[in-house]
């Protein structure tokens, strides 16, 4: 009896670990999803301004992002702020004109409409 009173606390405690651990991964995920979400969202909005494709867009918000040394999902939501009439940060706005006026001349060059 005494064996299994010592080694309770240790199951507890493991136990409770894993559930810190999940409890760690399930928020993980969820900030994912959210920023998986902002993204579409910003890619949508190029999209729609500047008649991208899906992949020029993500590829347009990707070079703002690695440019300016701003992350991703900030990026994106900068572009959906600006989409909603706040203006762009101006690191954000030089990267994003520059990048859609590259991206734009190498889909009339593909044939594309700009």
């Amino acid at each position: 009896m005494a064996t299994s009173r010592e080694q309770r606390p240790k199951a507890d405690q493991a136990r409770d670990a894993t559930v810190a651990n999940l409890e760690q991964e399930i928020a993980q995920l969820r900030q994912a999803v959210d920023s998986h979400a902002i993204v579409d969202q910003a890619i949508g909005v190029l999209m729609a301004a500047h008649r991208f494709p899906p992949a020029a867009g993500f590829e347009v918000l990707r070079e703002v992002s690695q440019h300016t040394n701003i992350k991703l999902r900030t990026v994106a939501k900068d572009v959906i702020a600006c989409a909603l009439g706040r203006p762009l940060p101006e690191p954000v706005a030089q990267a994003l004109n520059a990048a859609v006026r590259r991206r734009s001349h190498q889909g009339a060059a593909a044939g594309q409409p700009e």
